[in-house]
């Protein structure tokens, strides 16, 4: 295969880089081909988070050209007899993943056209030992590698299976009325202590906000209330006075909170997930 033919690589996981098993994983897919291009997104998921894995994908993968191979090894359950799979997306992108819920943003987002299972007989590096610990190295690095650099085709990765079957994490829809929006809090900006709610800041200005309302922000966690203040609507952080929070529309097109020059999350004590939900309600003065 040209250089030019081969797929670009994205790999995320939560092995960390505090050891050499990142350095291990990519050692195998130079073996495989050493022309393959390896874009680290992160490596530093939560561990065993696998709802950040799937967020993660989502929140990168529109932005890369079609045809890349994404690899998300985020895998607390190696070795059991959950499923090892390479999904192909409706719009082209192919994920190689544990089918362990890693699938679910992408799924609702992107749609897949085709999941298939690794046959491990053919796309598993077999002289590394007899070990069911390092499926990041073992099985996902290796398969992705030899479908991005054309030694097999989608249909060569292992037996397909209906995307019906597909493993998916509960992810509740927003809601929208008029002045009034639910949702949950879906991710956080680790390094600036944002949260990023999964509701679609263009859907809530149709509801009736507007930027610069005031906005009665409500936080639950499993249903017992954790914050309730009135938060401006601002489109950025600096339109609001240091360390103040504030509601804003990030770079996803969703609705999120922030404390300017200063974590949301860390002063609130605000976590993320299905279930942390969020109520917002326009105020009118």
């Amino acid at each position: 295969m040209h250089m030019s033919d081969m797929k670009l690589m994205v790999f995320q996981s939560d092995f960390g880089y505090r050891d050499s098993t990142v350095a291990a994983m990519y050692g195998v897919v130079k073996r495989v081909n050493p022309h393959l291009e390896i874009i680290d997104s992160t490596h530093e998921l939560p561990p065993f988070d696998i709802w950040s894995a799937s967020y993660r994908l989502w929140q990168m993968m529109r932005f890369w050209p079609e045809g890349t191979v994404f690899v998300s090894v985020v895998d607390p359950g190696v070795g059991t007899d959950r499923r090892a799979c390479a999904a192909l997306t409706d719009d082209g992108y192919y994920v190689i993943t544990p089918d362990n819920g890693t699938l679910t943003h992408i799924l609702h987002a992107h749609g897949i056209r085709e999941v298939r299972e690794i046959d491990e007989s053919i796309n598993r590096l077999h002289d590394a030992g007899k070990t069911d610990v390092f499926h990041g190295r073992d099985l996902f690095g290796y398969c992705a590698a030899r479908l991005a650099a054309g030694v097999i085709s989608f249909e060569e990765v292992g037996p397909a299976y209906p995307a019906d079957e597909i493993v998916c994490l509960p992810v509740p829809k927003p809601a929208y009325r008029e002045c009034h929006a639910e949702g949950i809090i879906e991710i956080d900006d680790p390094n600036f202590g944002n949260l990023f709610t999964n509701i679609d800041t263009e859907k809530l200005l149709a509801s009736g906000f507007h930027m610069g309302m005031h906005v009665r922000t409500v936080i639950l966690h499993n249903e017992t209330v954790v914050f309730d203040a009135s938060l401006p609507l601002l489109e950025s952080f600096g339109n609001a006075e240091e360390g103040k929070p504030l509601l804003y529309n990030n770079e996803v097109m969703k609705t999120a909170l922030a404390v300017s020059c200063g974590s949301f999350s860390d002063t609130y004590q605000i976590g993320f997930g299905s279930e942390w939900k969020i109520i917002l309600e326009g105020e009118r003065k």
